[in-house]
């Protein structure tokens, strides 16, 4: 579902080019939960930049169902993003003056989609919140929190769902919760998911770990 091919990344510093990531090779199969682990820099965040097409590669090729995300002008790979790949972070990122439910419809409001809010309480509900749907973030927990950016990351049914330490502000009890939700939401809907993580526990419930370190794939 997902191929790699040839991909590399590398940013200017003051101090000359620094190459991230180095000619990575890997694919990723219909419905399966693949963790991205490796040391602070090894170019985790990157790589899940460039797969979630929020940056550009300076060579390689990310391919989705055969589709090039670096074949696609910017229109169409801003509506590709949106239609078909959900992105969680390690903050939430709720929209402060907006409910838990109005969060949760806010992807199809960007899309021009009409509002199906019997889909969006039906997503809080299954991330345990239906009674939350009309709080605001700040009256939220940081575990409910991240539920609602969950529901949120589904509203779209998108093809592939990314997470970038989705655990890592939540404490072990609360994260442990929340991924073990995460991880049922993913297989109900029969996503595709990749997760960035330095956290082994969860890399160990993944169906797969590509260990990433000094820009390359080592395992």
């Amino acid at each position: 579902m997902i191929e790699v091919k040839s991909l590399k990344k590398t940013y200017q510093t003051g101090q000359g080019p620094l190459e991230i990531l180095k000619n990575l090779n890997f694919e990723i199969s219909k419905g399966e939960i693949i963790a991205i682990t490796g040391f602070s820099g090894s170019g985790k965040s990157t790589l899940l930049g460039l797969l979630a097409g929020l940056d550009t590669p300076d060579s390689g090729e990310i391919l989705y169902d055969s589709k090039n995300l670096n074949q696609l002008t910017p229109e169409q790979a801003q509506k590709f993003r949106a239609q078909n790949i959900s992105l969680i972070f390690q903050n939430h990122y709720l929209i402060p003056h907006l409910t838990a439910l109005e969060n949760v419809l806010l992807p199809l409001q960007i899309l021009g989609l009409p509002a199906h809010e019997s889909l969006a309480l039906d997503l809080l509900k299954q991330v345990g919140l239906i009674e939350r749907a009309n709080h605001f973030p700040n009256e939220l927990s940081g575990g409910e929190a991240q539920r609602v950016a969950i529901a949120r990351g589904l509203i779209v049914k998108p093809m592939v769902l990314l997470a970038d330490e989705p655990t890592g502000s939540l404490d072990s009890e609360t994260g442990q919760k929340v991924m073990k939700l995460y991880f049922d939401l993913v297989r109900q809907h029969q996503l595709t998911s990749i997760i960035v993580t330095h956290n082994q526990e969860l890399a160990k419930l993944c169906d797969r770990e590509l260990k990433l370190s000094q820009g390359v794939i080592t395992t």
